[in-house]
């Protein structure tokens, strides 16, 4: 699984692969990557077993590096090549993924609260050498933070849950309180968005909600006055004949790709799906 995942790391989950057996002190991190996107480190673990403990683990694990910085921009800058800074990691979005044949029911449920870092990837191996990957989605909106009581606030869990966020689709919507046109808008962009193809599936970030299906290939960042939709696309390879979408490439802007759409109103929501189709097929 390992040497299967490393292998194709950013088809995969759209992580660049910074060293395997990552070790340091008395921990050894299986395989260590990094989220160009979010600009965050990520933490592989790989497990054949079923009696692991993912919250165990995971919370030590991101408590040792978020105590170890320095070693961890350290290790990517000798291995890259680069000149990254702690200031420049987004460390609220560091995260751990546990890839494992199969997960048990006491696995899934530790793990099912809204805002805990971690992420459970079944990999299945069918036959004519076919492996699939899918995700354990987390169904609760329990916060793992009011989990336990007074001994929480003693624990890794504690610790790690003050720095490392978990953003939700409620974040962005800030608690339904956006305008309510903005919210409609919203809203019917997003399921002409999901009913593109089979698979397409939200990714909440930090700033951004995004899409994808193998690959992300659409990202929106909402305020109260409107929404940028980023589209996923290099410079020139978007077809505008409308010259709706703006030409950010040499600019900084939220969101992956080159063009980028205001959006205020309804009236251009067909040209916009549009445009966000062609994205979608130069992902698939």
């Amino acid at each position: 699984m390992q040497e299967l995942c490393e292998s194709n790391l950013d088809a995969l989950f759209g992580l660049q692969l910074v060293k395997s057996e990552f070790r340091f002190q008395s921990f050894r991190f299986d395989t260590l990557c990094f989220d160009e996107e979010a600009k965050a480190f990520v933490i592989i673990e790989y497990k054949k077993g079923k009696s692991f403990s993912v919250i165990d683990q995971g919370f030590s694990y991101l408590s040792a590096m978020l105590d170890n910085k320095a070693e961890f921009v350290l290790e990517y800058n000798e291995i890259l090549a680069k000149k990254l800074k702690r200031s420049d990691v987004d460390w609220t979005q560091s995260r751990i993924l546990f890839v494992s044949p199969e997960f048990s029911d006491f696995q899934r449920n530790a793990v099912n609260f809204k805002n805990v870092p971690f992420e459970l990837w079944e990999c299945s191996r069918f036959a004519n050498d076919i492996v699939a990957f899918s995700q354990v989605k987390t169904t609760s909106q329990a916060d793992i933070n009011e989990v336990g009581g007074a001994k929480m606030a003693e624990s890794s869990v504690r610790k790690v849950s003050k720095e490392v966020k978990r953003y939700t689709e409620e974040d962005y919507l800030n608690g339904g309180k956006r305008p309510a046109w903005v919210l409609e808008l919203y809203q019917e962009l997003k399921e002409r968005i999901l009913n593109l193809g089979e698979g397409v599936e939200m990714k909440v970030k930090k700033v951004t909600i995004g899409f994808k299906q193998n690959k992300g290939f659409v990202d929106i960042s909402i305020s109260n006055s409107g929404f940028y939709v980023v589209l996923n696309l290099k410079k020139g390879a978007l077809n505008d004949p409308a010259g709706l979408a703006e030409d950010v490439s040499a600019i900084g802007h939220w969101g992956s790709g080159d063009y980028r759409v205001y959006m205020q109103s309804d009236e251009n929501l067909d040209y916009v799906v549009g445009l966000i189709r062609q994205s979608f097929k130069n992902q698939v």
